[in-house]
């Protein structure tokens, strides 16, 4: 759910209803500042009103950025939109051209992007893998297409597609592109 709190959209992470022995019950938040990505804690009455934020999320696809923003297509209308690029932080290292992605809205204004749960990405650079390194869960740095950096298994080699999740920049798996 989606709250505007002191002029600021923040979406709920974490709910917890409490009702202690005695007095009125309360309900602990964990928020999420959709703008800055900061987390706060809130405590709040039962009963007491909030305002939900307006806010849209709408499907769009990537297609290039040019330091400042990054600019996203509705699929629909074909409309541009540019998002801030100090809003993506780092998720913006596993962006890659035609990605369709959610990008989130904040009265008519793109605040954030949402990725896709997993990414498949070509491994551009890393050091070859030996025949016997596939049981093992050792890894190694490996460079990917966008030029993000994340540890994989040793038999990934160069050319390889892997699935990672953009959220935490980990490898997944190992992806057969035909």
């Amino acid at each position: 759910m989606k709250l505007e709190i002191d002029g600021q959209p923040f979406e709920i992470v974490d709910y917890q209803h409490v009702k202690p022995g005695k007095g009125q019950a309360f309900a602990r938040i964990k928020l999420k500042n959709l703008k800055t990505g900061n987390v706060v804690e809130k405590t709040y009455k039962v009963g007491e009103k909030l305002e939900l934020a307006d806010f849209e999320e709408r499907e769009m696809e990537y297609l290039y950025n040019d330091g400042e923003f990054y600019y996203f297509m509705d699929n629909r209308t074909y409309e541009q939109t540019g998002v801030p690029a100090a809003s993506l932080g780092e998720k913006a290292k596993f962006l890659k051209e035609n990605t369709t992605v959610m990008v989130q809205f904040y009265k008519g204004e793109a605040i954030s992007v949402k990725l896709p749960k997993s990414i498949v990405l070509q491994v551009t650079d890393t050091e070859p893998g030996f025949k016997g390194d596939t049981v093992s869960n050792v890894t190694k740095p490996a460079t990917l297409e966008t030029g993000a950096v994340i540890q994989v298994p040793m038999f990934i080699n160069p050319g390889d597609f892997v699935r990672v999740n953009p959220e935490t920049g980990e490898y997944i798996e190992r992806v057969n592109v035909k």
